[in-house]
């Protein structure tokens, strides 16, 4: 459940695609090293940050995985994904990292409700 003070960060970007989802994920970490509560939710193509099995991105490009795996050192453990974008993925919740949190798409608009402070990548 969210509360009033927490830090939404919205990740709608696949990662590789753009910096997008690195930056998205770099935020989060910073507020939470400040002590916010920070919490995720992963819509469309941003899912696919979350898959256990990704492969690596053009020469240079550091991978995303290791990052989604010290979100929980970090205190952000809330990771909600629209059930509609994974199904649209063709993945099954089995294919994503462990603390994912499916949420149906008419519940998006409730937990936007519920953040005061809303940062989409």
């Amino acid at each position: 459940m969210a509360t009033p003070e927490a830090l939404l960060v919205i990740i709608r970007h696949a990662p590789h695609s753009s910096n997008w989802l690195r930056e998205g994920l770099d935020a989060a970490l910073v507020a939470a090293a400040f002590g916010q509560p920070v919490h995720l939710l992963f819509m469309g193509q941003g899912i696919m940050a979350l898959v256990k099995e990704q492969g690596s991105g053009a020469p240079g490009q550091k991978a995303t995985l290791p990052t989604i795996d010290m979100l929980e050192m970090y205190d952000i453990e809330q990771l909600w994904v629209a059930k509609e974008s994974l199904q649209s993925m063709h993945l099954s919740a089995d294919s994503l990292v462990a603390g994912v949190t499916l949420i149906a798409a008419q519940e998006v608009p409730r937990v936007l409700q519920q953040h005061a402070n809303i940062l989409n990548f």
